[in-house]
């Protein structure tokens, strides 16, 4: 995220947090996890700065805005899940063609949901950028609704939680995390572009040997 978007984002955590505080911090991670690009590394470190250590409140006050932060992940992902639920599959059959996805790919890819699908959800919800996504697949392949909402809870918690208590520690200084972590989001992305790519080469050759 360019710095300059950034910059706007923040002013808008801030408003928000000065103006309905906890409830604040709940409806940007619901946002964040529906896939809007409002990064929860900038959410929960001002929410441990602003709402915990600046009103000098204790370290309970940091699991419980890990907590809120869980609440609202778990929120905006299960949106996430049952729009993909409802709809994503047929859409994908339907339409995929248009992008080189078959219904065999779909079908491979509820296979391999059966099989990783769980840990995928639990532990990719502390990787930057496939945290955010992670809930599509879960939808699409209609992974059980229950343990989809205790491992995207359970798994998100611990990120909301560290991240909260590092703006805690940090206070004012809490931008040092995000310059550390920025950095981080490059290989991941390139990765994730790099893997679409690949896919796309690959159904092309696929596509171009049948004729």
């Amino acid at each position: 995220m360019p710095h300059s978007i950034e910059s706007l984002f923040l002013d808008w955590v801030f408003v928000s947090y000065e103006t309905i505080g906890w409830g604040g911090v709940c409806v940007l991670m619901v946002l964040e996890s529906t896939g809007i690009p409002f990064p929860s590394e900038l959410i929960m470190p001002v929410a441990g700065w602003v709402l915990v250590a600046a009103q000098d409140k204790g370290h309970i006050w940091v699991w419980w805005a890990g907590l809120v932060g869980a609440v609202g992940n778990l929120g905006g992902s299960l949106l996430t899940y049952w729009v993909c639920r409802r709809w994503g599959r047929h859409m994908l059959v339907r339409y995929g063609k248009y992008v080189l996805i078959t219904e065999q790919d779909v079908v491979r890819c509820e296979l391999w949901f059966a099989k990783y699908g769980e840990p995928a959800v639990f532990f990719g919800r502390v990787i930057p950028l496939f945290r955010t996504f992670i809930s599509i697949p879960a939808g699409i392949v209609g992974m059980d609704l229950g343990k989809f909402a205790v491992y995207t809870f359970f798994g998100g918690l611990p990120w909301c939680l560290g991240l909260a208590y590092a703006g805690f520690i940090l206070g004012e200084n809490w931008e040092l995390l995000r310059g550390t972590m920025r950095p981080l989001e490059f290989p991941i992305a390139i990765g994730f572009s790099l893997l679409v790519a690949w896919f796309l080469i690959r159904r092309i050759s696929q596509v171009r040997s049948q004729k």
